[in-house]
């Protein structure tokens, strides 16, 4: 046999055995909704106490089902107990005072309600004390005068409240937006979209002659009037809201007051020219 016969003779017994084992492989194959899902093994970590005993309850008794290890294990991590949570005593402190302070004061103004000094300590990872120091040092500089913000530490946790003196400032700019009154240019805005609703930007500010682009976004922000589609062409349409019918003491827009009186008798040779 030559060099070249050998060649291909070797080429046509790897091609071979390739289809043999492709055949194999076809035939063994098992779709995937076909296969069994492997059990989930989860072994505890080395130096983790051994889960507590389980109450056997009482041959059938459908209320109080069976677990097994595995089943108690998943159970002990997702609902572990507190005193399988990490004591922040242990933690070795890592942040300066600097650092500390900034972090403490950046989570106190956003929470909503008093979180505890064992809470931040465990997120800060720094020692219970250290964290409570810290925090009676903020609330002494705090309690200085001429500052607004109060350190206080209720309901068994810190939050940041306003200061008593400031409270009638505080009132006027939380209830300003809504003690403040529309201008004559958004009455006007108001009162063509209530009576010709649905309605473009467009069309308000073709009734008004003057561009009525920016008293709309900010009837939209009052929430007096709301998008509720759009033309053919694209155009955005606008209808009142129902916080529009609140302020008027009304139930629908048909309620409102009739304009006929108040329209010229040439209303339809004006609308169309």
């Amino acid at each position: 046999m030559t060099e070249e016969q050998g060649e291909s003779h070797a080429q046509g017994e790897g091609r071979s055995s390739v289809s043999t084992a492709f055949e194999s492989l076809a035939a063994s194959w098992v779709p995937p909704w076909a296969r069994e899902v492997p059990q989930l093994q989860i072994e505890p970590a080395s130096d983790s106490p051994p889960a507590p005993p389980v109450d056997s309850a009482a041959p059938g008794d459908s209320a109080a089902p069976e677990f097994g290890p595995q089943e108690q294990e998943v159970g002990r991590f997702a609902y572990g107990d507190a005193e399988d949570l990490p004591d922040p005593e242990q933690f070795v402190p890592g942040m300066s005072d600097e650092q500390l302070r900034g972090a403490l004061e950046s989570i106190l103004l956003v929470v909503d309600n008093p979180v505890t000094t064992v809470v931040l300590a465990q997120v800060l990872e720094e020692p219970t004390t250290r964290v409570e120091a810290m925090l009676q040092q903020m609330r002494a500089d705090y309690d200085r005068p001429g500052c607004g913000i109060d350190l206080r530490q209720v309901a068994g946790g810190w939050r940041f409240y306003t200061k008593p003196d400031y409270a009638s400032y505080v009132e006027r700019f939380v209830l300003d937006g809504q003690q403040i009154r529309l201008t004559q240019a958004a009455l006007e805005t108001l009162a063509v979209v209530a009576y010709k609703q649905p309605v473009t930007r467009a069309r308000v500010s073709a009734i008004r002659g003057v561009n009525c682009d920016g008293v709309m976004k900010t009837l939209v922000t009052r929430g007096l009037i709301e998008e509720c589609g759009t033309e053919e062409n694209g155009a955005h349409l606008y209808r009142t809201t129902q916080l529009f019918l609140e302020k008027l003491g009304i139930n629908s827009v048909e309620e409102l007051p009739s304009l006929a009186q108040y329209l010229p008798d040439n209303l339809d040779e004006i609308e169309a020219s």
